[in-house]
Parts: C-alpha cells; sequence; structure tokens
C-alpha cells in the first residue's frame, strides 16, 4: 500500500510540475513561434517592427470578443485565436510600449457598453438572439483613440497592415498635409464664367476631413518638406521650375500622386473668342507630365483612350432613344483591381470615362524601375483614337471596328524604384538631388474624371448639411492612396497577408475550367438565339399586311430547328456539369484510397521492414 501510495503521490506531484511548466511556459513565450507556413505568413513584417519598436509613449490596445455568442461560429474563434496572436507578436516586440488586453463583453454589462462607446460593433448571430463582439479599441496617454470595429476574416489579407496603422495613428495622431496642384477646380472658388462661387468636388471635402489639405500656385517653386503627399491633377503646361520642385520633392522621399487624361470631359476651357465659340471646341483637353515622365522611363500617350467592351457602361445620350453601350465610360470591377493592394482591394467598383494607359519605356528593368498595376482593363479591350471619342457623340458608333486586343492595359498603377532628376543641368542648384536616396513610390491614374462627383457620387443638401449617395468607390480609392501614401515609410513596407484558409486549389481549377466550358457553350446558345430571331424578323418582314399574323412554314421549320438545337445545348450543359462532379469525385475517392488504405501499407511496410532487419540484427548479435 505505502508502495502503491508514493506511486500515486509522484504521479500527481508530476501531473502538478507539468500543468505549471505549462502555465509559466505560456506566460513567458506567448507570442513566441516557428513560422513553417509560406512566405511566413504569421512572422511580422520589418515595417511592423519598426512601428512596435519605435513607440514613443505607451499605446493601450483592447480586443473586445464574445467568448459565447461565439461558441456556434469556429471560423470566429479560430480568426479570434489568428488575431490574439498576431498582436502577442507585436506586445513581444514593443519594449513594454504596447499594453494588450482581452474583453468578454458580457450582455448588459459595463464592458458591453464600454465597447460600444469605442465604436465596436455588435454584429446580430444567426439563429440567436445573441450579439457578437470582435473588435480592437486603441488609446494613447493623451486619450486619443482609434478604431477596427469589427475583424472580417474575409479581409484577413490586411490584418497586421490594418493594426499596424492603427498603432501608428496613436504614435503620431496629428494630421498629415497634402499639397494639390490642380488646374480642376477641386477645391471650388470663384468661377468667372458664371460669376458665382462654385461648390468643389466631394472628393476633396472628403480628404479634408482627413488631412490637412494645401492648395499649391502654379508659381511654386519649392514645395515645403512638411507636405507628405502631393496631388498633382491635370498638369498643363507646368513651368520649369514647378516640375523641377515636383523633381526634388520626389527625389527627398515625397509621395506623389499623377492624375493625367487623354480626354478630361470636365475640363471647362476659357472662352478665347466670343465670336467663334468653335475655336475652344478643338482645343485640346488633355494632360502630360511628358519631361518627368520620360525620366521615370513611364509612357503615357495622351492621343489615345482606352476603350473597354466589357466594362462599358450603358449611357442615355438621347432622352427620347434608348440608352447606349459605351466602351469608353466603363465601370471595372473586382477582376479588374489588384486584390493584394490595400488601395484597391476592399472596393467593390471604380466608374472611369475616357481613361488612358501606362506603359514602362524599354530599359525600365535594368534601371530598376516597375509599374505595379491597381487597376487595369479587362482582355476584351483595345485603343482608340481621342480624337474620334471626342467627336463622335454617339458612343454606340465607337464598337465599329472595334477589336480587342487581349492586353490588360494599366490604367492606375504604382511607379517604383531608384529615380534620377529630369534636370541635370541644375546640379549647381543648392541642394539639388540627383538621385532619389531611397525607393521612390509615386501613384499613376490616366483619368482625371475618376475625381469628379458625377462618377461616384450624388451630392444633396438637407437642412443645411451635404448628404453624400456615392455609387461607385472612387472616393476610397483615393483616400486609400492618400492614407497609405502618408503613412511611414515603416507602413508602407507591411506587405499583404496570404490568407491562414488552405482552399483546394486543384479543385478550384477543376470548377474554374468547368465553368468556361459552361460559359462557351452557354454563349453559343446565346448567339444562335440571336441569328434566329433575326431570321424570324426578317422573315416577318418579308411577309404581306394580310399575312402578317399567320406562322409560315419557312418560321415554323426555323422555330422548330431552334428548339431542338436548345434541346442539344442543354444536354451539352449537363454534360459540362456532370463532367465536373465527376472529376470532383473522383479526386475525393483517389484522395481515400491514398489516405485509408495506401498510407497505412506503407507505414506498416516501414514497420515491417525495420522489425525484420532489427530481428535479424538479434540473430546475428546471438551468434544463431
Amino acid at each position: 500500500m505505502t508502495r502503491k501510495t508514493n506511486n500515486g503521490m509522484t504521479l500527481l506531484v508530476l501531473a502538478l510540475l507539468f500543468i505549471a511548466s505549462a502555465m509559466v511556459a505560456n506566460a513567458l513565450f506567448r507570442g513566441w513561434q516557428i513560422d513553417l507556413t509560406p512566405n511566413n505568413q504569421y512572422t511580422l513584417s520589418k515595417g511592423t517592427k519598426e512601428i512596435v519598436g519605435g513607440l514613443q509613449e505607451p499605446v493601450s490596445l483592447r480586443l473586445y470578443f464574445s467568448q459565447q455568442s461565439s461558441e456556434r461560429i469556429p471560423q470566429i474563434r479560430a480568426y479570434a485565436q489568428r488575431v490574439r496572436e498576431l498582436i502577442d507578436q507585436m506586445v513581444s516586440r514593443s519594449g513594454g510600449k504596447l499594453v494588450f488586453t482581452v474583453i468578454d463583453p458580457q450582455p448588459f454589462s459595463e464592458e458591453e457598453d464600454e465597447a460600444a462607446a469605442y465604436g465596436i460593433s455588435a454584429i446580430p448571430v444567426p439563429g440567436s438572439t445573441d450579439k457578437l463582439m470582435f473588435g480592437l479599441s486603441g488609446s494613447n496617454s493623451t486619450n486619443e483613440s482609434a478604431q477596427i470595429p469589427f475583424f472580417d476574416p474575409s479581409k484577413e489579407t490586411f490584418l497586421e497592415y490594418d493594426i499596424a496603422k492603427m498603432i501608428e495613428s496613436l504614435n503620431k495622431p496629428q494630421k498629415n498635409i497634402v499639397g494639390v496642384l490642380s488646374s480642376l477646380p477641386m477645391s471650388g472658388g470663384f468661377d468667372d464664367q458664371t460669376r458665382q462661387m462654385r461648390e468643389g468636388f466631394a472628393i476633396y471635402s472628403q480628404l479634408s476631413e482627413l488631412f490637412e489639405m494645401r492648395p499649391l500656385a502654379a508659381d511654386t517653386k519649392n514645395i515645403d518638406p512638411a507636405i507628405k503627399v502631393l496631388l498633382l491633377v491635370h498638369p498643363k503646361e507646368l513651368s520649369d521650375d514647378l516640375q523641377y520642385a515636383i523633381d526634388q520633392f520626389v527625389l527627398s522621399g515625397g509621395r506623389l500622386v499623377v492624375f493625367v487624361d487623354p480626354n478630361a470631359t470636365t475640363e471647362e476651357i476659357p472662352q478665347s473668342d466670343p465670336n467663334n465659340p468653335m475655336t475652344d471646341l478643338f482645343t485640346a483637353k488633355s494632360s502630360n507630365l511628358s519631361k518627368l515622365f520620360a525620366v521615370w522611363k513611364v509612357n503615357f500617350n495622351s492621343d489615345q483612350v482606352v476603350g473597354d467592351r466589357l466594362a462599358g457602361l450603358e449611357i442615355q445620350v438621347d432622352p427620347s432613344q434608348p440608352p447606349q453601350r459605351s466602351p469608353v465610360i466603363m465601370k471595372l470591377g473586382k477582376a479588374q483591381m489588384n486584390q493584394s493592394d490595400i488601395i484597391s482591394a476592399e472596393l467593390e467598383n471604380i466608374i472611369l470615362d475616357t481613361p488612358g494607359h501606362f506603359t514602362l519605356a524599354d530599359g525600365a528593368d535594368k534601371d530598376g524601375v516597375s509599374l505595379t498595376p491597381l487597376l487595369q482593363s479587362s482582355a476584351e479591350s483595345t485603343l482608340i483614337d481621342a480624337e474620334k471619342v471626342r467627336f463622335n457623340p454617339n458612343p454606340a458608333s465607337l464598337f465599329e471596328g472595334f477589336t480587342p486586343s487581349g492586353e490588360n492595359y494599366v490604367i492606375a498603377g504604382v511607379l517604383s524604384g531608384k529615380l534620377k532628376s529630369a534636370f541635370p543641368d541644375r546640379s549647381s542648384t543648392p541642394n539639388h538631388v540627383a538621385e532619389s536616396k531611397q525607393e521612390a513610390k509615386i501613384i499613376l491614374v490616366a483619368d482625371t474624371d475618376i475625381l469628379t462627383d458625377r462618377t461616384w457620387v450624388q451630392v444633396q443638401q438637407f437642412l443645411g448639411q451635404k448628404i453624400f449617395n456615392q455609387f461607385a468607390n472612387n472616393g476610397e480609392f483615393l483616400t486609400n492612396i492618400v492614407d497609405k501614401l502618408a503613412g511611414s515609410e515603416a507602413l508602407i513596407s507591411v506587405r499583404a497577408r496570404g490568407n491562414s484558409s488552405r482552399p483546394f486549389d486543384y479543385v478550384e481549377g477543376l470548377k474554374r475550367k468547368a465553368e468556361e466550358r459552361f460559359q462557351d457553350t452557354e454563349r453559343t446558345l446565346q448567339e444562335e438565339l440571336r441569328q434566329a430571331e433575326q431570321k424570324l424578323t426578317e422573315l416577318q418582314q418579308s411577309k404581306s399586311a394580310d399575312q402578317a399574323m399567320i406562322i409560315s412554314p419557312e418560321q415554323q421549320a426555323e422555330i422548330l430547328r431552334f428548339q431542338k438545337r436548345k434541346i442539344e445545348i442543354r444536354k451539352e450543359l449537363r454534360k459540362v456539369q456532370s463532367e465536373l462532379n465527376s472529376d470532383v469525385r473522383s479526386l475525393g475517392r483517389n484522395v481515400k484510397i491514398i489516405n485509408i488504405i495506401i498510407v497505412p501499407l506503407i507505414v506498416a511496410f516501414i514497420g515491417v521492414f525495420f522489425f525484420i532487419r532489427r530481428q535479424q540484427r538479434r540473430r546475428v548479435a546471438a551468434g544463431v
């Protein structure tokens, strides 16, 4: 009994020691990990480490997560663990300046009221009366706060960026200064033609709430280093002094956003000759930055407009006529936006009007210059002469001779690289910078109409207040651009993450191929339907008035032929879907066979092999 008692006590002590050591290790080594994932998905970016390691004052983070309400949502619980582990890593790198607390806001508790006061969203749980809180609130020593109202698992790609941005905003809470050089009336002002004050662009008003906007004059010769981002909109006939100022601003580390356009439809040309208004009609509404573009290895042709057959919108040209599709007024969706950049990844659609495109000049790659697309056309696009667009009131006629090139034209992109000055002849100027010391970041957009109200928002007055009803994400696009560029070098370098979920890529590939075949067959049916309807219309028009209500034998034969073909194509569609299901079932069956039979057999074979070898060695050792 004594021996049994001692053994039992020993096991109990060992169990207690194990639990205690696990608790101590969990407390001491929280945030420690070995990242074996592709692209080091769970390892902090260098920029994030710089941000949390450079905190000047304490920052408190409070993660509000409803434990009970999330019990039946395992994907949310898994994502909450992912968020917590990421913040734990940041805390371990902050030198004690980052304080992290996890709070469970119980219903009707003070914690729930506190979370609501901080702006944390309460999301209804499907099939329950409970509400789920899953958001982050932060504050600094001066009681300034920032929030992420809700962590959406679908936006996991930018989880690290969002948290790092929030921490940096609390570390440096002052508004960033944005300089504006524009030949368009973005900020409003006095209209010489109407002799009245005009409203500014809604997009300018939106930026003014987030940044300190500083308009710059056309005779500017030096750009204040305090300006974090410079917006250059529709540059026309810029003086060499102004271009030199822009050149030096970029090479000194300033961030630049350039909007140029082959056909700025909203540009107002001042009337130069009252006796001949047609003179102004022929005045070009294009803009370019050719001198600087040439040195930056950027090509922009202000005589070409991108036309997209797939993204073209229907517009009302004549109230008495039905809407007509225009290839040059287009709505870009997610498929035409860069999904790995925070600027464009979370947007739904953007509307453009007669945009141009950018390419890199020959030898740009040798100079270390790259152009990463943000917005691009579909493969169903081509280039159209800008003059043809300007003087053609009928948008449908632009489809005449329209032949898609199969190329995705870059309408907006990020230009990166070490750049040289476009003014080497001014090298004797004091503080002249001949080459950028760090990698320059310039956002290029080949459309200025993207900024105007008519392409993305309706502005209404209600009780003396402006109400913005947006129908596109043009405003968020510019806000995201400025927001990202106004951040520190460390924040800009924070990379987009992969998704922690691992989809069945092979199965998805099978589905995509089947969908393509399905769509091809469906398009064939639609084309044959159109041809059949056209033929029936022709047969109907060829009949006399007294036979108009009678179906002719030719019409009846055509209807029967089409109905028969329709049944055949439906069979083909079902066959395509059946083949997909068969391929997926076959893949699943093969995986089961490998997991259930083949892998255990391999393991068993290895075990038997080593068992036999071991027996043989024993026999040799025993001299048998």
